[in-house]
């Protein structure tokens, strides 16, 4: 009941405001959480510091500050996304160089897109459909509250995308819609199990890497394209595809990963206000048996 009277008394009233009063919400939420609560703020500052040895204490709280500017935005955006219509989506959200995958649809071929938590990986998630001729899979890991799980699957799904749980990957991965299959995999999220992971340098760190990617990849022989998202303004972004690989299994063992993790973290040096730096992402360090 209490989830229920969230989502119709609170979640789908802020998703109805037109977007400036959604930024109000923002604003007023960055000051809540990080002038007041401190949000996360210990993890966030330690992950900056350590991903950014470089930059001195001013230059490494200007990042911190950014982002929860931008964090907030992204919360209110992602309310947004339980009922934005398409039209307001393709104004909000598209891909540059669509013809990357395109090539490969007219070929019959399924496409693996990867990327991380940069930007506003929601729109992406939902704006894709409508820009791509693939039937999109996102693969995701399901909220603990299941109404909430339902409600978020729902108004995801009802742009063209499935949402595939990552314990059944293969299931969905071999199930047929009609036409190529166009599956999202994140590639940024800490991994249960380190020593099932693939373990390489990032952001200044020893990081265990999710595998799943190109464990799928090789198996069945599929391109594999890296996904970021620019900020183009405030509630506006645009996607660019960039080929990893397209024979994978041609590529020695590690290769679609490590380049793949490569390129997000190009992407993160660049302009690291727009990355998810609350989760912790260090929490597991290499043993010898890893």
């Amino acid at each position: 009941m209490g989830s229920r009277i969230i989502y119709y008394g609170l979640i789908l009233p802020i998703a109805w405001l037109p977007y400036p009063f959604l930024y109000l919400f923002s604003d007023f939420g960055f000051f809540v959480l990080f002038r007041v609560l401190g949000y996360r703020k210990k993890v966030v500052s330690e992950n900056i510091k350590n991903a950014f040895p470089e930059k001195n204490l001013g230059e490494q709280e200007l990042i911190m500050t950014n982002f929860y500017k931008h964090f907030c935005d992204i919360v209110v955006e992602s309310l947004k996304g339980f009922v934005i219509s398409d039209k307001q989506l393709k104004k909000r959200f598209s891909i540059t160089n669509p013809e990357l995958a395109e090539d490969y649809f007219k070929q019959g071929k399924d496409v693996f897109f990867v990327g991380g938590h940069y930007n506003n990986w929601e729109i992406l998630a939902q704006g894709i459909c409508l820009e791509l001729a693939h039937k999109v899979v996102g693969i995701y890991k399901p909220l603990s509250n299941t109404y909430f799980n339902e409600k978020m699957k729902a108004s995801r799904e009802k742009k063209g995308l499935v949402l595939c749980p990552i314990k059944e990957t293969k299931s969905f991965l071999e199930q047929s819609y009609g036409r190529p299959k166009a599956t999202i995999f994140a590639i940024d999220q800490s991994p249960g199990n380190p020593k099932k992971s693939y373990w390489m340098p990032f952001l200044n760190q020893d990081t265990p890497v999710l595998f799943g990617a190109e464990k799928f990849a090789t198996q069945y022989n599929v391109p594999v394209i890296f996904c970021t998202i620019t900020k183009i303004k405030r509630g506006h972004y645009q996607a660019e595809l960039r080929l990893v690989c397209e024979s994978p299994k041609e590529k020695p063992y590690g290769y679609i990963i490590e380049r793949s993790t490569k390129e997000l973290e190009k992407d993160i040096v660049a302009n690291p206000e727009f990355w998810l730096w609350t989760h912790r992402r260090w929490k597991h360090k290499r043993t010898t048996n890893n």
